[in-house]
Protein backbone atom coordinates (compact mmCIF):
# COMPACT_ATOMS: atom_id res chain seq x y z
CA UNK A 1 0.00 0.00 0.00
CA UNK A 2 1.22 3.41 -0.87
CA UNK A 3 2.75 5.32 2.01
CA UNK A 4 0.04 7.45 3.53
CA UNK A 5 0.55 11.18 3.36
CA UNK A 6 0.22 12.74 6.75
CA UNK A 7 -0.56 16.29 7.51
CA UNK A 8 -1.40 16.82 11.17
CA UNK A 9 -1.68 19.99 13.08
CA UNK A 10 -3.35 21.38 16.14
CA UNK A 11 -6.22 23.75 15.55
CA UNK A 12 -6.55 26.07 18.48
CA UNK A 13 -9.67 28.10 18.00
CA UNK A 14 -11.11 30.72 20.27
CA UNK A 15 -14.66 30.42 21.53
CA UNK A 16 -17.26 30.84 18.79
CA UNK A 17 -18.14 34.38 17.94
CA UNK A 18 -21.61 35.68 18.50
CA UNK A 19 -23.99 34.54 15.81
CA UNK A 20 -22.12 31.29 15.02
CA UNK A 21 -24.08 28.08 15.17
CA UNK A 22 -23.86 25.75 18.16
CA UNK A 23 -22.47 22.95 15.97
CA UNK A 24 -19.25 24.91 15.38
CA UNK A 25 -18.09 24.61 18.99
CA UNK A 26 -16.32 21.33 18.43
CA UNK A 27 -13.70 23.15 16.31
CA UNK A 28 -12.04 24.37 19.47
CA UNK A 29 -9.13 22.23 20.75
CA UNK A 30 -9.04 19.72 17.94
CA UNK A 31 -6.48 17.76 16.02
CA UNK A 32 -6.91 17.62 12.25
CA UNK A 33 -5.30 14.73 10.39
CA UNK A 34 -5.20 14.11 6.65
CA UNK A 35 -4.29 10.68 5.32
CA UNK A 36 -4.52 8.67 2.13
CA UNK A 37 -5.52 5.04 1.68
CA UNK A 38 -5.38 2.79 -1.34
CA UNK A 39 -7.04 -0.46 -2.33
CA UNK A 40 -5.90 -2.70 -5.20
CA UNK A 41 -7.52 -5.74 -6.75
CA UNK A 42 -7.36 -7.81 -9.91
CA UNK A 43 -10.20 -7.07 -12.36
CA UNK A 44 -13.00 -9.59 -12.07
CA UNK A 45 -15.35 -8.41 -14.82
CA UNK A 46 -14.96 -8.22 -18.60
CA UNK A 47 -17.48 -6.25 -20.66
CA UNK A 48 -17.81 -7.02 -24.37
CA UNK A 49 -19.71 -4.70 -26.69
CA UNK A 50 -21.00 -5.87 -30.08
CA UNK A 51 -22.74 -3.99 -32.85
CA UNK A 52 -25.53 -5.61 -34.88
CA UNK A 53 -26.63 -4.12 -38.20
CA UNK A 54 -28.50 -5.00 -41.39
CA UNK A 55 -29.28 -3.01 -44.51
CA UNK A 56 -31.90 -4.04 -47.08
CA UNK A 57 -34.21 -2.38 -49.60
CA UNK A 58 -37.20 -3.52 -47.62
CA UNK A 59 -37.52 -2.40 -44.01
CA UNK A 60 -39.09 -5.68 -42.96
CA UNK A 61 -36.18 -7.71 -44.31
CA UNK A 62 -33.60 -5.47 -42.65
CA UNK A 63 -35.42 -5.67 -39.34
CA UNK A 64 -35.76 -9.46 -39.54
CA UNK A 65 -32.07 -9.87 -40.38
CA UNK A 66 -30.95 -7.65 -37.49
CA UNK A 67 -33.29 -9.50 -35.14
CA UNK A 68 -31.84 -12.86 -36.20
CA UNK A 69 -28.30 -11.60 -35.62
CA UNK A 70 -29.30 -10.34 -32.20
CA UNK A 71 -30.85 -13.69 -31.34
CA UNK A 72 -27.78 -15.60 -32.54
CA UNK A 73 -25.38 -13.65 -30.35
CA UNK A 74 -27.71 -14.12 -27.37
CA UNK A 75 -27.71 -17.87 -28.01
CA UNK A 76 -23.92 -17.78 -28.26
CA UNK A 77 -23.71 -16.00 -24.91
CA UNK A 78 -26.01 -18.52 -23.25
CA UNK A 79 -23.97 -21.44 -24.65
CA UNK A 80 -20.93 -19.90 -22.98
CA UNK A 81 -22.63 -19.88 -19.62
CA UNK A 82 -23.68 -16.22 -19.34
CA UNK A 83 -26.68 -15.54 -17.13
CA UNK A 84 -29.56 -13.43 -18.42
CA UNK A 85 -28.68 -10.56 -16.08
CA UNK A 86 -25.23 -10.39 -17.71
CA UNK A 87 -26.67 -9.83 -21.18
CA UNK A 88 -27.98 -6.42 -22.24
CA UNK A 89 -29.54 -5.53 -25.57
CA UNK A 90 -30.44 -2.09 -26.76
CA UNK A 91 -33.43 -1.16 -28.86
CA UNK A 92 -33.09 -1.72 -32.58
CA UNK A 93 -33.04 1.59 -34.44
CA UNK A 94 -34.12 2.19 -38.03
CA UNK A 95 -32.43 4.69 -40.36
CA UNK A 96 -33.46 5.26 -43.98
CA UNK A 97 -30.64 5.46 -46.52
CA UNK A 98 -30.96 8.07 -49.28
CA UNK A 99 -29.13 8.65 -52.55
CA UNK A 100 -27.35 11.96 -52.84
CA UNK A 101 -29.09 14.21 -55.32
CA UNK A 102 -32.46 12.50 -55.01
CA UNK A 103 -34.77 15.50 -54.89
CA UNK A 104 -37.76 13.41 -53.84
CA UNK A 105 -35.75 12.03 -50.91
CA UNK A 106 -36.98 8.50 -51.40
CA UNK A 107 -35.21 5.90 -49.26
CA UNK A 108 -33.28 3.43 -51.40
CA UNK A 109 -32.72 1.16 -48.38
CA UNK A 110 -33.19 0.87 -44.64
CA UNK A 111 -30.50 0.26 -42.05
CA UNK A 112 -31.39 -1.39 -38.73
CA UNK A 113 -28.81 -1.28 -35.92
CA UNK A 114 -28.56 -2.48 -32.35
CA UNK A 115 -26.06 -3.10 -29.55
CA UNK A 116 -25.37 -6.10 -27.35
CA UNK A 117 -23.35 -5.93 -24.14
CA UNK A 118 -22.04 -9.09 -22.51
CA UNK A 119 -20.56 -9.16 -19.00
CA UNK A 120 -18.53 -12.19 -18.02
CA UNK A 121 -16.23 -13.23 -15.21
CA UNK A 122 -14.61 -16.18 -16.96
CA UNK A 123 -11.93 -14.40 -19.00
CA UNK A 124 -10.99 -17.62 -20.78
CA UNK A 125 -14.20 -17.38 -22.83
CA UNK A 126 -13.50 -13.91 -24.21
CA UNK A 127 -11.58 -15.03 -27.29
CA UNK A 128 -14.15 -17.65 -28.23
CA UNK A 129 -17.03 -15.20 -27.95
CA UNK A 130 -15.31 -12.61 -30.12
CA UNK A 131 -14.05 -15.07 -32.73
CA UNK A 132 -17.32 -16.91 -33.18
CA UNK A 133 -19.47 -13.80 -33.35
CA UNK A 134 -17.24 -11.98 -35.85
CA UNK A 135 -16.09 -14.88 -38.04
CA UNK A 136 -19.65 -16.14 -38.45
CA UNK A 137 -20.84 -12.66 -39.39
CA UNK A 138 -23.20 -12.46 -36.41
CA UNK A 139 -22.06 -9.07 -35.15
CA UNK A 140 -19.20 -6.58 -35.17
CA UNK A 141 -16.92 -6.50 -32.14
CA UNK A 142 -16.58 -2.96 -30.74
CA UNK A 143 -14.83 -2.96 -27.37
CA UNK A 144 -13.54 -5.00 -24.43
CA UNK A 145 -13.21 -3.52 -20.95
CA UNK A 146 -11.69 -5.08 -17.82
CA UNK A 147 -13.01 -3.65 -14.56
CA UNK A 148 -14.31 -4.47 -11.07
CA UNK A 149 -17.79 -5.88 -10.67
CA UNK A 150 -18.31 -4.02 -7.37
CA UNK A 151 -16.60 -0.65 -7.63
CA UNK A 152 -18.39 0.72 -4.57
CA UNK A 153 -16.93 -2.01 -2.37
CA UNK A 154 -13.45 -1.10 -3.63
CA UNK A 155 -14.05 2.56 -2.78
CA UNK A 156 -15.26 1.67 0.70
CA UNK A 157 -12.14 -0.40 1.33
CA UNK A 158 -9.92 2.48 0.21
CA UNK A 159 -11.77 4.80 2.59
CA UNK A 160 -11.41 2.31 5.44
CA UNK A 161 -7.66 2.10 4.78
CA UNK A 162 -7.38 5.89 4.84
CA UNK A 163 -9.35 6.08 8.09
CA UNK A 164 -7.01 3.57 9.76
CA UNK A 165 -4.03 5.63 8.66
CA UNK A 166 -5.61 8.84 9.95
CA UNK A 167 -6.32 7.38 13.38
CA UNK A 168 -2.83 5.89 13.63
CA UNK A 169 -1.18 9.20 12.77
CA UNK A 170 -3.43 11.08 15.16
CA UNK A 171 -2.29 8.84 18.02
CA UNK A 172 1.34 9.32 17.04
CA UNK A 173 0.82 13.10 16.99
CA UNK A 174 -0.49 12.98 20.56
CA UNK A 175 2.47 10.99 21.86
CA UNK A 176 4.11 12.79 24.78
CA UNK A 177 1.28 15.32 25.03
CA UNK A 178 -0.38 15.88 28.39
CA UNK A 179 -3.77 15.84 26.73
CA UNK A 180 -5.36 12.82 25.08
CA UNK A 181 -7.13 12.07 21.86
CA UNK A 182 -10.90 12.16 21.99
CA UNK A 183 -13.59 11.00 19.63
CA UNK A 184 -13.83 11.70 15.92
CA UNK A 185 -15.93 14.81 15.43
CA UNK A 186 -15.78 15.38 11.67
CA UNK A 187 -14.51 13.65 8.55
CA UNK A 188 -14.42 14.60 4.87
CA UNK A 189 -13.74 12.06 2.14
CA UNK A 190 -12.41 12.45 -1.38
CA UNK A 191 -12.38 9.30 -3.52
CA UNK A 192 -10.43 9.34 -6.77
CA UNK A 193 -11.53 7.53 -9.89
CA UNK A 194 -10.48 3.93 -10.33
CA UNK A 195 -7.18 3.58 -12.14
CA UNK A 196 -5.99 0.63 -14.16
CA UNK A 197 -9.20 -0.16 -16.06
CA UNK A 198 -8.14 -1.55 -19.44
CA UNK A 199 -10.22 -1.01 -22.57
CA UNK A 200 -9.54 -2.28 -26.08
CA UNK A 201 -11.54 -0.55 -28.80
CA UNK A 202 -11.79 -2.18 -32.21
CA UNK A 203 -9.76 0.01 -34.63
CA UNK A 204 -12.13 -1.08 -37.40
CA UNK A 205 -15.22 0.21 -35.63
CA UNK A 206 -17.90 0.99 -38.16
CA UNK A 207 -16.43 -1.30 -40.82
CA UNK A 208 -18.25 -4.58 -41.15
CA UNK A 209 -16.23 -7.77 -40.82
CA UNK A 210 -16.94 -9.16 -44.30
CA UNK A 211 -16.14 -5.78 -45.89
CA UNK A 212 -12.74 -5.65 -44.21
CA UNK A 213 -11.95 -9.23 -45.20
CA UNK A 214 -12.75 -8.55 -48.86
CA UNK A 215 -10.67 -5.37 -48.99
CA UNK A 216 -7.63 -6.64 -47.15
CA UNK A 217 -7.64 -10.34 -48.00
CA UNK A 218 -7.12 -11.25 -44.34
CA UNK A 219 -9.38 -12.07 -41.44
CA UNK A 220 -10.65 -9.55 -38.94
CA UNK A 221 -8.03 -9.05 -36.23
CA UNK A 222 -8.89 -10.18 -32.73
CA UNK A 223 -7.98 -7.97 -29.76
CA UNK A 224 -4.40 -8.36 -28.59
CA UNK A 225 -3.53 -10.62 -25.71
CA UNK A 226 -4.14 -8.20 -22.85
CA UNK A 227 -3.05 -9.08 -19.34
CA UNK A 228 -5.09 -6.70 -17.21
CA UNK A 229 -3.19 -5.10 -14.39
CA UNK A 230 -4.50 -4.53 -10.91
CA UNK A 231 -7.16 -1.87 -10.54
CA UNK A 232 -6.60 0.64 -7.77
CA UNK A 233 -8.70 3.26 -6.07
CA UNK A 234 -7.37 5.91 -3.70
CA UNK A 235 -9.20 7.84 -1.01
CA UNK A 236 -8.13 10.88 0.99
CA UNK A 237 -9.76 11.65 4.33
CA UNK A 238 -9.51 14.67 6.58
CA UNK A 239 -10.45 13.82 10.16
CA UNK A 240 -11.02 16.17 13.06
CA UNK A 241 -10.51 14.58 16.48
CA UNK A 242 -11.47 16.15 19.80
CA UNK A 243 -8.58 16.81 22.17
CA UNK A 244 -9.48 16.12 25.82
Amino acid sequence: MKQAILSAWFVLVALPLAGQTQEAKFLADTLTVQAEGKYEADPDLATLTFHVSAQEKKLKRAYEQATRSMQRILELAERNGLAKQDISTGTLTVRPVYDWGDRKQRARAYRVEGKVILRLRDFARIGELIDESVENGIADFRSLTYSLADEEAAKQRAIAAAMRQAEAHARVAMTGNARRLGELRYVSVDVKQLAGIVQFVNPLEGLRAETFALRSGVGVPSPPEVVPEKISVAATVQCVFQIL
